[in-house]
């Protein structure tokens, strides 16, 4: 008679009452540091003082903070440039990782280790920030919005995980198109992304929270405020508390407690990731459980 391993058998009343204990504690660690950001965003300045610049929970709404943001039009644009940003950058950097990461998967391509090494030695190596930027002002790109794009298209971890994929494709596959005298755009086309969905929604995810969440390409490159993201904005509010500059209202002086006006940022800059992970996060969970099926 065969013993059953451990983790097959049914859980006893001890081990399911620690298994919610766990789970409830990961919950609250989660959960309330995010109700705090919230409750402390729509609290009114007087609760804000009175709990020592904290909220768990508001006894009264106030919108105050949002509208005070708002209305100076310095986040509203620094939110456009944020949407700008990523959604160009995002469309750039996967279609050069899509290109790239075909050509390096497929075999008897000329040069196509000496390029691959090249690659690895960029992870391995990194340049660094007086380099980087040194390349950015000599290529002219300093105060322009192609400085917080072009300098990191290509995310060699991303190139990689996609080259990777590609190659575990059927090479029965690429055969056959070939047999048929399809081109080697039409076999990536027609053939290898419509397999590869799964995949490039996990890419396009990583670029486009990379891209969203970067601040500090544009603290480096970027003089005019006018052009800042959303995220050197936040870190301005947060660093700077209530006083923030503004190109054509000067020294702004907010109504609201600074840490109200820090959390309200906070908020503005998380709810388009909100929104849009849902939407992909089906692609998500199936273009990381291939990924390590697949290789």
């Amino acid at each position: 008679m065969s013993v059953r391993p451990a983790w097959m058998e049914k859980p006893g009343p001890l081990t399911l009452a620690a298994k919610g204990i766990a789970l409830v504690a990961v919950l609250a660690l989660v959960l309330v540091p995010f109700l705090i950001v919230i409750s402390t965003s729509l609290a009114s300045p007087e609760q804000v003082i009175e709990n020592g610049g904290w909220v768990l929970w508001p006894t009264e709404l106030s919108f105050g903070g949002y509208r005070e943001i708002l209305s100076g039009g310095l986040v509203t644009k620094a939110m456009l440039v944020s949407v700008g940003i990523t959604v160009a950058g995002t469309a750039i950097s996967l279609g050069c990782t899509v290109m790239f990461a075909y050509t390096l998967s497929r075999p008897g391509i000329y040069g196509g280790k000496p390029i691959l090494l090249l690659v690895l030695f960029t992870f391995l190596f990194p340049p660094g920030m007086i380099p980087s930027y040194l390349v950015v002002k000599e290529l002219g790109l300093l105060n322009s919005f192609a400085s917080l794009i072009l300098p990191v298209a290509i995310s060699v971890f991303n190139l990689i995980v996609m080259r990777g994929f590609f190659q575990s494709i059927p090479k029965e596959l690429y055969e056959a198109a070939h047999l048929d005298g399809a081109s080697e755009w039409k076999i990536l086309v027609r053939i290898v992304l419509p397999l590869s969905k799964a995949v490039v929604a996990v890419i396009g995810l990583f670029y486009a929270v990379t891209y969203w969440n970067s601040w500090f390409q544009a603290m480096l490159y970027l003089d005019d405020s006018a052009k800042w993201p959303l995220q050197l904005i936040l870190r301005t509010y947060v660093v700077a508390g209530a006083q923030i500059a503004d190109p054509s209202l000067g020294q702004v002086a907010m109504k609201s407690a600074p840490q109200t006006i820090q959390m309200a940022v906070v908020v503005l800059a998380v709810i388009p990731i909100l929104i849009v992970y849902p939407f992909i996060q089906r692609h998500f969970v199936k273009g990381m459980l291939a990924g390590a099926i697949k290789s």
